[in-house]
């Protein structure tokens, strides 16, 4: 059993990997992309309240972006059954750079106060970890290895001209 499990288990690792690689590609970028935003006289002012909530609070705020990309979502499946192919995808596309970069934002400022919540801060922690074996699974994968060395010779190629 275990060994018709194994490239299932791969597929799965792979997939999650995937999606956690353009998390983190995203993540930070974005983060700064919403920094810039938050400069705005109102946007600090909500900040400053979001940095106050308490524990249970700023977790329906982490949850909030989720429910609230939903529609956008569906619209895109609408648009995508309509023949609207294209544009379903970008609205998709959209929402994903969006969402990630409004989530990072807030996850920032308001991680002090979910940290308070003991069950958060344990599946934070496993979380973390886990995602850090992932990491370095994927990072000492052959792909990983070869896409690195193409990425350095075309930066190296273009440094040149």
């Amino acid at each position: 059993m275990k060994h018709l499990l194994a490239p299932l288990r791969w597929l799965v690792r792979v997939v999650l990997a995937l999606l956690i690689l353009f998390e983190e590609w995203g993540w930070e970028p974005l983060r700064r992309v919403f920094a810039l935003i938050a400069k705005l006289p109102l946007v600090r002012q909500f900040e400053a309240l979001l940095k106050r909530l308490p524990p249970r609070w700023a977790l329906v705020v982490l949850v909030l972006p989720s429910l609230l990309i939903l529609p956008v979502k569906l619209l895109a499946l609408w648009l995508v059954a309509e023949g609207r192919v294209t544009l379903g995808v970008a609205v998709i596309v959209a929402a994903k750079l969006v969402g990630t970069a409004l989530l990072a934002w807030l996850f920032q400022i308001i991680q002090p106060a979910l940290m308070q919540l003991g069950w958060f801060a344990r599946v934070y922690a496993r979380w973390t970890y886990w995602k850090a074996e992932l990491l370095a699974w994927v990072r000492a994968s052959a792909v990983w290895r070869w896409a690195r060395a193409i990425k350095l010779r075309v930066r190296r190629m273009f440094r040149q001209r």
